[in-house]
């Protein structure tokens, strides 16, 4: 059965050459759009766009057509936040939603400062440190830890140079979803803060999130909060997302007795969440 579905499938495109065995007299039957379609539904997307759509014409306008990305987006559970906007590229918004990912780099202190900016080091500087409270996520072994000066640092992430370009950005507006962890010591009181901005293609701010700066009393149960804010109809523009975060300790203890952070993460969110 297996090498007669593959030779059904060699005889399937209508502009495709006759092989040594067969002659030109004999008719060659192309595959039904609706079972070719079936048939590509079932093969993984990436085999689809490199290695069907470049067999021949037919293949590749099944291949290509806006119908069979939205059939698979609908089968796979990617639906639209919002009905009234329907991206004009669904395998795009089939992609980029398969592939929705934590563009912050290194969120877990594991490959040391790499992928950071440190903005203010006071105190004795950020350091490096293991979980003090185990954390929701298993993955967490490690945090950035803050000193009794002001400690902050960022990360700016090219939306362009991760995939998301500017006309989808424009014209769907994804949400895009921030979050952080961040928890104090028990014997010392701190301070955490948090900024997060969209910016344009100058960098100019164009919305942003800063909440009040929170602050932990000396003596408290040093679990783990998560701080979480999705940007929605944000307009057009959106190129970078500048992500900033930091503290310090309020007792003014030499050493590493501030705010701790880890986990941080920044998505593009095109599909509603399942």
């Amino acid at each position: 059965m297996k090498r007669r579905h593959s030779v059904m499938m060699g005889t399937a495109c209508s502009d495709s050459s006759p092989s040594p065995n067969q002659s030109s007299s004999e008719p060659v039957i192309p595959l039904q759009l609706d079972i070719l379609e079936e048939i590509f539904l079932n093969l993984p997307p990436q085999h689809v766009v490199c290695v069907c759509r470049l067999v021949c014409r037919q293949w590749k306008d099944v291949a290509d057509s806006e119908s069979f990305w939205r059939e698979r987006c609908r089968r796979e559970g990617y639906q639209l936040r919002d009905p009234s906007k329907v991206p004009s590229n669904w395998r795009l918004f089939y992609f980029l939603s398969k592939k929705r990912r934590n563009l912050i780099k290194n969120p877990r202190a594991e490959d040391e400062f790499q992928g950071w900016r440190i903005l203010k080091n006071g105190g004795n500087k950020w350091k490096i440190e293991g979980s003090m409270v185990k954390h929701s996520n298993p993955a967490v072994q490690k945090n950035f830890v803050t000193s009794y000066g002001w400690c902050t640092k960022e990360q700016v992430i090219n939306l362009m140079e991760e995939g998301y370009n500017p006309s989808f950005m424009d014209e769907f507006q994804p949400h895009i979803r921030i979050s952080d962890w961040y928890a104090p010591r028990w014997d010392c009181g701190s301070i955490y803060k948090i900024c997060v901005q969209l910016l344009n293609h100058k960098q100019d701010i164009l919305q942003e999130f800063r909440p009040e700066p929170i602050s932990f009393p000396q003596w408290n149960d040093q679990q783990w909060n998560q701080m979480v804010h999705v940007f929605k109809d944000y307009g057009p523009g959106v190129r970078y997302v500048r992500f900033t975060h930091g503290g310090k300790d309020t007792q003014f203890w030499a050493g590493w007795y501030g705010i701790r952070v880890t986990e941080s993460c920044v998505e593009v969110c095109p599909a509603l969440d399942n």
